[in-house]
């Protein structure tokens, strides 16, 4: 192997420094911001790294504004949008894959319909239809639209994936008494898990992250998800930065976590797909 030169080092170096700069540091930031003394909230110059912590703001965030139920609205959307999503695209994923059938090309690239539009062009008429469903502020109101949004990178992820596993498997499980159905619970199913659990926390991910329909659909307080909630806790003359960034910590955090603990299954997932086909 050739070792690199000492440009190549130094080119990596500040690389990973620039990194660092634009990635880590505005979250080392948030963390610090939302462990400082009210008192030092605004001292200037400001502190890189406080002289006295505390934990006000998140009491602020859980007490003062209620982030639980925020927390818990999001929670249940996410997964709500997850589960629908995976079990509405794998079947879907594994029909472009290996069923053919007239159109099945224009089909498969009319499943990115959904999401060629901007959002703000379609909310507004949503709204007018989810309002005479009678399922404005409700889980339903929010879930409909994050899947909207997730089914179609769902598809083409699982289809990427599912035509790299072998026919050969199918054809056996066939020969053997399983028809079509029982073959792919049997035997694609559990090849395909991968990159099932991997378009599912892509799914949970960007249910979770949704902000616009959940803006729009959403006129109670009580129903409002984690991203619309921290967007309007400032007031008409302050800004609860504290309490802001404890509450955006606290709703990154988790997913922070998920994808560090998860990260091999996600690149292995990612990666598989694009190995052939």
């Amino acid at each position: 192997m050739r070792k690199k030169s000492l440009p190549g080092k130094i080119a990596g170096a500040l690389g990973l420094v620039l990194f660092l700069i634009v990635v880590i540091f505005p979250f080392y930031w948030l963390i610090i911001t939302s462990l400082k003394n009210p008192a030092d909230i605004s001292m200037m110059p400001t502190e890189i790294w406080p002289s006295r912590f505390s934990i006000d703001f998140y009491e602020n965030a859980f007490i003062g504004h209620n982030l639980l139920m925020y927390l818990k609205n999001s929670i249940i959307v996410a997964l709500g949008a997850m589960v629908i999503t995976i079990v509405v695209a794998f079947p879907a994923a594994y029909a472009f894959a290996r069923i053919n059938f007239k159109f099945k090309k224009t089909w498969q690239n009319f499943t990115l319909l959904a999401n060629m539009f901007p959002i703000i062009a379609i909310v507004t008429p949503m709204f007018v239809i989810f309002r005479n469903m009678g399922i404005i502020n409700t889980y339903a109101g929010l879930i409909i639209p994050s899947v909207i949004i997730t089914l179609p990178q769902a598809i083409w992820t699982l289809i990427a994936f599912i035509k790299t596993l072998p026919y050969d498997l199918e054809e056996a499980a066939q020969i053997d008494g399983c028809n079509r159905f029982m073959s792919v619970i049997k035997v694609i199913l559990p090849l395909a898990a991968p990159g099932v659990f991997t378009t599912a926390i892509l799914a949970f991910i960007t249910a979770w992250n949704e902000f616009m329909f959940a803006l729009i659909l959403v006129t109670r307080d009580s129903m409002r998800t984690v991203p619309v909630a921290i967007s309007l806790f400032p007031g008409q003359f302050t800004v609860p930065w504290g309490d802001m960034a404890a509450a955006s910590v606290v709703a990154t955090v988790p997913i922070v976590i998920v994808v560090l603990i998860c990260q091999k299954r996600i690149v292995s997932g990612l990666t598989s797909g694009a190995v052939k086909g």
